[in-house]
Formats: structure tokens, C-alpha cells, sequence
């Protein structure tokens, strides 16, 4: 009877080590499932929230055009991969600036320069920043950016949530260090004011406010009067030195002729 036992456990030990696929599904059951129990950060939700109420999945496949300044801007994203580019005429010369992913390319009159890695560095995160804004907050949620629920705040009778940003230095692009805050709407969860302080010539601090925002086929877009505040002046008291009037504006950041380019399916 016991040589039975034994024999009986040593075949069901044999048949359970013979069979790695069930142990290793098993694993990954309980791995996918703590996974999915993760709940989101306050930070994150309130991100996602904005991210939607801009404009949601439609900046995955999104394909615009729009003026800022002296340039023609173009963005195209295909998901996590994109396409930005801008132009402008500088005397008799067309200078075309091409990102695709993270490779940088210029043209002169449809001639392409070989720059070097500094220059490169520089047209490229010029070029970045701008559509970056134009497009907010859909890269909030990069895996470079680090978000923080800093509070609750009203800010011209209306309640906001303040989000604090950071980046990683791995991805997080050349001025990685910048610092922003943005107060995002309770209620329309869209972006109302935003900060940051730079180190760059010399460093500074700025605080925009949003005007002019319209939805172009489903994606929202807004201007900004900039504001300039003394350097060190931390972020989270520009919003009630704005409502005091201690703020100095010192340009409007006006995206113009916003256009979704149109294709096939449309």
C-alpha cells in the first residue's frame, strides 16, 4: 500500500514538471492580473481626462497644418510614431525642417545640409517645442513625463486641478530639466493656464493663459498670452500673482490657419 502512495505522488511530481507551459500561464495570469489592478495615480487620471476632452484618440492619427509666426508647421502622428516639419522663406532661400521620430533633417531649397549633432539638437528640439504646445497636453502622458497631483485652486472664480511635470533625463529631450505646472478645468477639463521655468540663456519663468480655444474636426486647439515672471519665482504662486496683476505679458503665442489635412477617407 505504501510503495502504492509513493508511487502514485511520484507520477503526479513527474507529470507536473513535464508541463512548464501551464506553470508559466499560470504566472502570467497572476502577473497580468496584479497588473490590472494597479489603479491610476490622481495625476494620471486627470491627465487622461484632459488628454480626452482635447481631442482624445483622435491625435493618434492626427494630420494638421498651422501657422505660427513666420513658419508653416505640419504634424502627423501614426500612434506612437510621427512626422513634424515646418518651412519658411528666409530671403531668397526655402528652409524646410523635417522630424521624423527622432531623425532631423534640413533643407535649403530642397537640398539637404549635413549639420552637425549641436545644430541638428537645436532645429530639432525648436521644431519639437512648438508643435509640442500646439498640441497639448496630448504628449503628456510619454513615458518621460513624471506627474504629480500638487492641488485643488481657484483661479478666477472656477476650480482647477494643478498637476506638476517633470521629465526624465532619458527621452525627455535636451532641456529635460525645464519645470511645469498646468491648472486643468473641473469642470471642462481642458488646460486654462500653464508654467514652467527654463535654464537655457540664462533661465526663466513664464505663465500662459489660454484664449481663443476652438475645435478643429474634433481636436482643440488654443492661444496663449505669455507672461514673465522674476527668475526663481516658484510656480505654484504665479497664478495669484497673475489675478493681482503682478505679471509682466510679453507675447502671445498664436497658432493661425489651423487645418486638418485632408485624405481619402474623409
Amino acid at each position: 500500500m505504501k510503495n502504492s502512495i509513493f508511487i502514485l505522488t511520484l507520477l503526479a511530481m513527474v507529470a507536473l514538471s513535464c508541463n512548464p507551459k501551464n506553470e508559466k500561464e499560470n504566472i502570467s495570469e497572476i502577473n497580468n492580473s496584479t497588473e490590472a489592478t494597479i489603479p491610476l495615480s490622481k495625476a494620471d487620471s486627470i491627465v487622461n481626462a484632459a488628454i480626452e476632452a482635447h481631442g482624445g484618440d483622435l491625435y493618434k492619427k492626427a494630420d494638421y497644418t498651422f501657422s505660427f509666426r513666420d513658419k508653416k508647421y505640419h504634424f502627423k502622428n501614426n500612434d506612437s510614431e510621427y512626422e513634424y516639419s515646418s518651412e519658411m522663406m528666409k530671403g531668397d532661400s526655402m528652409i524646410k525642417d523635417v522630424k521624423i521620430n527622432n531623425d532631423f533633417t534640413r533643407f535649403v531649397n530642397g537640398k539637404k545640409l549635413d549639420l552637425n549633432a549641436e545644430d541638428s539638437g537645436k532645429y530639432g528640439e525648436s521644431l519639437n517645442s512648438v508643435i509640442y504646445f500646439a498640441t497639448l497636453p496630448y504628449k503628456l502622458q510619454d513615458a518621460s513625463v513624471n506627474k504629480k497631483y500638487i492641488e485643488e485652486t481657484t483661479i478666477k472664480g472656477k476650480k482647477h486641478d494643478v498637476i506638476e511635470v517633470t521629465f526624465g533625463k532619458d527621452g525627455g529631450g535636451k532641456d529635460f530639466d525645464d519645470e511645469y505646472q498646468y491648472w486643468i478645468n473641473k469642470e471642462t477639463h481642458k488646460i486654462d493656464y500653464l508654467a514652467y521655468s527654463y535654464h537655457v540663456n540664462e533661465g526663466g519663468v513664464r505663465f500662459r493663459v489660454a484664449y481663443n480655444s476652438r475645435v478643429v474636426d474634433g481636436i482643440t486647439f488654443q492661444d496663449y498670452e505669455n507672461y514673465e515672471a522674476a527668475i526663481n519665482t516658484p510656480l505654484k504662486d504665479l497664478a495669484a500673482l497673475y489675478e493681482k496683476g503682478k505679471l509682466k505679458e510679453v507675447s502671445k503665442i498664436v497658432t493661425e490657419n489651423v487645418v486638418k489635412k485632408k485624405t481619402n477617407t474623409d
